[in-house]
C-alpha cells in the first residue's frame, strides 16, 4: 500500500486533512487529545469534540487543563447528539469553518465513545440540498481508534449491551459493547493499543491477536499515557474509504484478498475457509455456531440449511456474541425470468454455479489464534446432509425468517 505524509511531501492536497478519533470510554482519547493540542512540532490542530450528553465532559476536561486553555479557539464542542445524524448540518458548518479559515494544519474530530467510525466517515461523502459537502474543503486522512489494553480482552469475552455500561446512542439503541468494539477496530487506519504497562504482556498478547483478527492493515502503536508521535495520527495518509468499507478481514479471507497474511502471522494470527455445497443439518450446524469455537475471535460468512433451500443465512462472531440472519435468497431459488440482464450480474451468478446445487454454498471464514482447523473442519464436515437423504423434513430450531427481514 503506497501512502505518504503531509508533514513530509510538499506537493499534496490542498484541502485540511481530518483525523477521526474513535474509541470505547475510559481507553484514553482524551489524554491523546491534549497531547495532540500540546505538540511541539509547530502544528496547528483543530480539535472537534462530540458528546451525546448535554454536557460535554471531554471537552471540558480539555478547557481544564491550563495550557490548553490558553488556545480554546482550537477546539469545538458540539454536544447532546451524534455528529453523524443529528448534528450532521452543524459538523458540515464547523468544519466548513475550520477549512476556510486557513489558520489550521489539521483537523481531530473525536466521536463520542459509542459512536462508530463508518457513519461518521460517510458525512464526509454527504452532500446537502445546495451540493455542499465536507469533502469539498476537508479529507479524510486518518481513523484512529484507541483500545484500552487492560481491559480489551474482558469486554471482548462480555455479554453485555451498551446500556449495561450506562451507555447508549438513545431510546432503542441494542447494541452490544462486542459489535461496538469490533466496528471501531475493524475501521480503522491506526489503532493506539494504550495502557500496555498497567495491562501487563499477557494481555497486551491477547489484545494484539484481538486486533489482528480483526484489522490486519492497521498500524498498531503500543503506548501508556497516549504517548504517541504527532506523525503517526496526523497526516498520515492512510485513509482509503473503498478499502476501509469494503475489505475487513473477513472479507478479504472469502474473496481472496490475501495481501495481509504477513502481518497476521507476525501476532500468531490464523485464517482458515470453509466451503461445501451440500446444505448443513439445521440442528447440527445451530448446535455448532452456538457452541464453543476455541480459538475463534472473529467469523463470518453465508450458509444454508437444507430445510430452508431458499434462503441465504449469514453467520457473524465477535469474541462471545454471535448471531444468525437471513440475507436474501439464492438466484437458484428465483425463476431466470426474474434475474439481471447485465452480462456481469450474470458472470457472477455463472462463476458459483454448479449442478444440482446451483449458486447455493457454504462459506464461512474463521479467525484467530490456536484453532484446531482439522477439528473443526469435521466437525463441519459432520454438519452436511449426508448425500441421498431427504433434508426437507429434518427437525429445525432456527426461528422464522420473515420476507421482509431480508434486504431486497
Amino acid at each position: 500500500m503506497l501512502c505518504y505524509n503531509i508533514m513530509d511531501d510538499p506537493v499534496r492536497d490542498t484541502r485540511l486533512p481530518v483525523t477521526v478519533l474513535s474509541g470505547f470510554l475510559g481507553a484514553g482519547k482524551t489524554t491523546l487529545l491534549k497531547r495532540i493540542l500540546q505538540n511541539r512540532s509547530g502544528r496547528k490542530v483543530a480539535v472537534i469534540v462530540n458528546d451525546m450528553a448535554e454536557v460535554n465532559i471531554d471537552a471540558d476536561l480539555l478547557r481544564a487543563d491550563a495550557e490548553i486553555a490558553q488556545t480554546t479557539e482550537n477546539l469545538v464542542e458540539m454536544s447532546n447528539g451524534c455528529i453523524c445524524c443529528t448534528l450532521r448540518e452543524d459538523l458540515l458548518s464547523e468544519v466548513r469553518r475550520l477549512a476556510e479559515g486557513g489558520r489550521f494544519d489539521a483537523l481531530v474530530i473525536e466521536s463520542t465513545g459509542i459512536s462508530e467510525p463508518l457513519p461518521v466517515a460517510t458525512t464526509f461523502e454527504f452532500r446537502d440540498e445546495e451540493g455542499v459537502s465536507l469533502s469539498d474543503v476537508a479529507r479524510l486522512d486518518t481513523m484512529v481508534t484507541v483500545v484500552d489494553a487492560a481491559n480489551l480482552l474482558r469486554d471482548f469475552s462480555s455479554h453485555d449491551f451498551l446500556a449495561d455500561r450506562g451507555e447508549t446512542a438513545g431510546e432503542g439503541d441494542t447494541r452490544t459493547l462486542v459489535h461496538l468494539l469490533t466496528d471501531q477496530i475493524e475501521f480503522a487506519d491506526v489503532v493506539v493499543l494504550n495502557k500496555v504497562g498497567a495491562a501487563g504482556p499477557e494481555r497486551v498478547d491477547a489484545s494484539r491477536k484481538i486486533i489482528r483478527s480483526l484489522n490486519a492493515d492497521a498500524r498498531i502503536l503500543e503506548t501508556d499515557f497516549a504517548d504517541v508521535a504527532l506523525r503517526d495520527v496526523i497526516g498520515t495518509g492512510l485513509f482509503d474509504f473503498e478499502r476501509a468499507h469494503q475489505h475487513p478481514m473477513w472479507a478479504k479471507e472469502l474473496y481472496g484478498f490475501a495481501d495481509h497474511t504477513p502481518e497476521t502471522e507476525e501476532y500468531g494470527i490464523v485464517s482458515h475457509v470453509y466451503r461445501a455445497r451440500r446444505p448443513f443439518m439445521p440442528e447440527a450446524i445451530l448446535a455448532l455456531l452456538d457452541g464453543e469455537l476455541p480459538g475463534v475471535i472473529r467469523a463470518k460468512g453465508h450458509f444454508w440449511i437444507a430445510t430452508r433451500p431458499d434462503w441465504v443465512a449469514e453467520f457473524s462472531l465477535s469474541g462471545a456474541l454471535s448471531g444468525v440472519t437471513p440475507l436474501g435468497t439464492w438466484w437458484a431459488s428465483v425463476p431466470k425470468a426474474r434475474w439481471p440482464d447485465d452480462d456481469s450480474a450474470r458472470h457472477r451468478i455463472a462463476r458459483h454455479w454448479i449442478e444440482p446445487w446451483g449458486d447455493r454454498r457454504q462459506e464461512l471464514v474463521f479467525i484467530g489464534a490456536g484453532i484446531d482447523w482439522s477439528r473443526l473442519k469435521k466437525r463441519l464436515d459432520a454438519c452436511l446432509l449426508p448425500e441421498g437423504v431427504d433434508g426437507a423434513s429434518l427437525p429445525d430450531p432456527f426461528p422464522r425468517w420473515r420476507r421482509a427481514e431480508a434486504p431486497a
